[in-house]
């Protein structure tokens, strides 16, 4: 029997005081005990009616099975389930079973504690650092922590992976698509204003970055193109005598770094970085230096496919959606607003030479 004592108060004779952890570790198994009896209870009540030709029930209780060990998010308890002995047949000749829907046979973990060991993981647990990490919190008699079972646990992500990699796209259409040289060793053109503006200032003495940068920041959050433009003017004026390779550096690749100024205003600031992409890959380069290697080509893009697929449970829509339609088909934009075609179609008409009369 579980007694509250009052704090100061000594301990009587066999009087046992319980930790908080004790307490819900106990309290949990009393409540499975009484769910798993109430389950055997009411598999025999419906079937109490079905005898055989001597008039003995087919279905009766048959005590309790041998102890069994089950890891919960509260550790780990003891139990010994109710057994069922169900004589029926069905129409095949085969015995009916009781299986009990909470504590199906052979389980040894909860659902829960199965699902969030492949996230430690992932998360960088080491296989070989599960049990003594977690003895504290599941009991010394946690099972399921062995390297072979986290491994055997983690199997399942092939499947999920080849799966995902021939997914029908069929009428799928993607607006935007960020690129990210992780997998690939390769050099793209360089339209990262994060990257550039890097890039620049590792050519300008220390005492100019402050300066620098404060200029970069005007091109980089211009309003429109064409104060970009007049911003970088400034700058080459200012630092081209003395510093020409900062000012080749931010030339360089120009007209894909302003090219967000063809899009909705709304949608700049996902489109002047690669943040977008490198946020989530970030997550998978710490995996990565955790575990100092995945092993093998397949279990790298394994985990990093797993690490992607639980980021993009936080992910959220892009700043001005309901415009992606109109960049979907073809809707010209200039410095973020809106082109109407009917001024389009006048300027055109306007730029035209005319005849003399």
């Amino acid at each position: 029997m579980l007694k509250v004592v009052a704090r100061g108060a000594g301990r009587e004779a066999g009087e046992q005081l319980f930790e908080l952890d004790e307490i819900a570790r106990i309290g949990a198994r009393r409540m499975l005990m009484a769910a798993l009896k109430t389950g055997a209870d009411d598999y025999v009540e419906r079937h109490r009616e079905e005898r055989d030709e001597t008039g003995r029930a087919l279905v009766v209780h048959n005590g309790r099975s041998q102890g069994r060990k089950l890891t919960l998010g509260t550790g780990t308890v003891e139990l010994r389930a109710p057994r069922v002995n169900d004589r029926r047949r069905d129409e095949q000749g085969q015995r009916q079973r009781f299986s009990s829907r909470i504590l199906p046979p052979y389980m040894r973990r909860s659902p829960k504690v199965a699902e969030v060991l492949p996230i430690l993981y992932l998360r960088g647990l080491s296989t070989g650092d599960f049990r003594p990490a977690l003895e504290g919190l599941l009991g010394e008699d946690a099972a399921g922590l062995s390297p072979t079972n986290i491994t055997r646990l983690t199997a399942c992500w092939e499947k999920e992976y080849t799966a995902f990699r021939r997914r029908d796209l069929t009428g799928r259409e993607y607006v935007y698509v960020w690129v990210d040289g992780v997998h690939f060793n390769i050099r793209l053109a360089d339209a990262c204003w994060c990257h550039k503006l890097a890039n620049v200032l590792d050519k300008l003495p220390q005492r100019l970055q402050p300066r620098a940068k404060r200029a970069l920041h005007e091109m980089m959050y211009a309003a429109c193109r064409t104060d970009c433009a007049a911003a970088r003017s400034r700058f080459e004026a200012e630092y081209q005598a003395k510093y020409p390779r900062a000012v080749e550096s931010l030339t360089a690749n120009w007209e894909r770094l302003v090219t967000f100024f063809d899009f909705p205003a709304e949608h700049w600031k996902h489109l002047r970085t690669t943040k977008v992409i490198e946020s989530p890959f970030a997550t998978v380069r710490l995996r990565e230096r955790a575990t100092k290697g995945a092993g093998s080509r397949t279990k790298g893009l394994l985990m990093a496919f797993k690490l992607l697929d639980m980021a993009q449970l936080r992910w959220r829509r892009l700043d001005g959606a309901q415009l992606l339609p109109l960049v979907r088909a073809g809707v010209k934009f200039a410095d973020g607003v809106r082109v109407d075609p009917a001024k389009l179609v006048t300027q055109s008409t306007d730029n035209q030479p005319r005849k003399a009369a």
